[in-house]
């Protein structure tokens, strides 16, 4: 059944049902403002709390404590007077904090007095020799499967890459009886070095005696090899190897399932559409928007939480979200806010939160032969441009990725350059000798996930809108 929204004005719309979301939207209802949730999956919790409703993995260690928490955030959401709309994609937010979504194939059309965007990360692109074979997937998507349906690997399996998610899901797949042939970590051993001066906040923080744990756990059951240098995907149609170079030694292994990571990112396009200020963040080698310490953005009424405002993990993703709704509050009931936590509190715990935080962005910063292609490596999936087109490309003129779209039609496909957006950046800064904030990103617009001409063509239509366009 296709539910659509109830109203046409809110005072808070939320996008995103992950961590983030579901603080914020429960929050804000419990301070009496009227309020609307946007997720486009089939029930709440996002990629950290995936299924969390519905999942097949009901043995709590199986998928750790740190995963249950979501249940308590669902509860708390439901038990609130927010407004939810599942299988709901928003694919336009403009500066008017009006916002279109497609719900059952049809569009509707709220207007906000306040717009939390909640859209969380993306998997940063791995792009490597063969990537693009079935048989190749991202550790996210490994993840997403085991959650929802409890389906791990059972034939040859090859983890590679690094960051703590990659660590989990080989945990989780290693609990659920899956099997896990080799686990290839591609951290730089530079990384380690660079990394120690943050180390104390790291070991006094929630991140350490976990995280340790879990690679002692893992390292007992698979063999782990670190320092990988190279790595490539082979096969005619198919995955069926895997080649790597760690120390002096080149090695290829039979494989039937490669799982590729090294990272999340924020996922900017819905904010770069509405005209969002972004920086690039040297740190996480990523696209992050400009926000104050309430996480409001560049355009006014619109604010940012969870993992889309930064790679911060769930637990700050949390406190993000209750942050910018109580800033939304505050902002329009300021009466309300008296009954919700005070700021300092909320600081204090999202202080609490991020702690360790840089030390896991320095030690896991992916390698730059892992993030800039090179040669006849496809860099845009949905085009099947390669990294050799691209500098030819530059060669002739292309000076940054909305050039190049005239060129090459990268970042044109279904994707809308989530799955190459970054490393086109990072290739073209390179070949041109300039910085990633030099070089830019595509210019995003609406609609910012593909929908058909017939739902835009049975969007109601005002008389002004006819005759904008039919000449008198």
């Amino acid at each position: 059944m296709t539910v659509a929204p109830k109203r046409e004005d809110y005072d808070v719309v939320v996008i995103g049902a992950g961590p983030a979301g579901l603080a914020a939207a429960a929050t804000s209802a419990e301070a009496g403002l009227s309020t609307l949730l946007l997720d486009e999956n089939i029930g709440p919790g996002g990629q950290v709390f995936r299924a969390i409703s519905s999942t097949p993995v009901t043995e709590r260690n199986q998928l750790g404590a740190d995963y249950w928490v979501g249940a308590d955030l669902v509860q708390s959401l439901r038990a609130s007077n927010a407004e939810i709309i599942h299988r709901a994609t928003v694919w336009s937010l403009d500066r008017n904090l009006e916002i279109a979504v497609s719900i059952g194939g049809a569009s509707a059309f709220v207007k906000a007095r306040r717009v939390i965007l909640a859209t969380g990360a993306l998997e940063r692109p791995f792009p490597i020799p063969g990537w693009t074979l079935p048989g190749v997937m991202t550790a996210g998507a490994a993840q997403t499967m085991l959650k929802s349906s409890a389906l791990v690997p059972d034939g040859r399996t090859v983890i590679a890459g690094q960051g703590p998610l990659l660590w989990l899901l080989a945990a989780q797949i290693l609990r659920l009886g899956g099997r896990i042939d080799r686990i290839l970590d591609t951290t730089e051993r530079r990384n380690y070095y660079a990394a120690l001066p943050h180390a104390f906040a790291f070991l006094t923080s929630p991140y350490f005696a976990k995280g340790l744990a879990m690679m002692r756990e893992v390292k007992a059951k698979v063999r782990v090899v670190s320092g990988v240098t190279e790595l490539a995907a082979s096969g005619d149609g198919q995955l069926a190897s895997v080649s790597y170079v760690a120390g002096r030694s080149r090695e290829t292994i039979p494989t039937d399932l490669l799982l590729l990571h090294q990272g999340v990112v924020p996922n900017v396009n819905l904010a770069m559409a509405a005209g969002i200020e972004h920086r690039w963040d040297d740190l996480q080698l990523c696209w992050s928007p400009v926000l104050d310490a309430n996480g409001s953005s560049s355009v006014a009424g619109i604010a940012i939480a969870g993992d889309g405002a930064g790679i911060s993990g769930a637990n700050a993703a949390m406190v993000r979200g209750r942050i910018a709704a109580r800033a939304a509050v505050e902002a329009l009931a300021p009466a309300a806010a008296a009954k919700l936590p005070a700021i300092a509190t909320l600081r204090a715990d999202l202080a609490k939160a991020e702690r360790g935080r840089v030390f896991l962005d320095t030690l896991f910063r992916p390698a730059p032969q892992f993030r800039i292609p090179k040669g006849d490596t496809i860099v845009c999936r949905c085009e099947e441009v390669t990294a050799k087109d691209v500098l030819d490309s530059v060669a002739i003129g292309a000076t940054g990725p909305n050039q190049l779209k005239a060129y090459r039609r990268t970042g044109m496909g279904p994707c809308q350059g989530r799955l190459c957006g970054l490393t086109v950046t990072e290739l073209m800064a390179q070949a041109r000798g300039k910085s990633p904030q030099e070089i830019g990103y595509y210019r995003l617009r609406a609609p910012v996930k593909p929908i058909t001409l017939a739902e835009l063509a049975a969007v109601p239509k005002s008389e002004a809108d006819v005759k904008a366009v039919v000449r008198g």
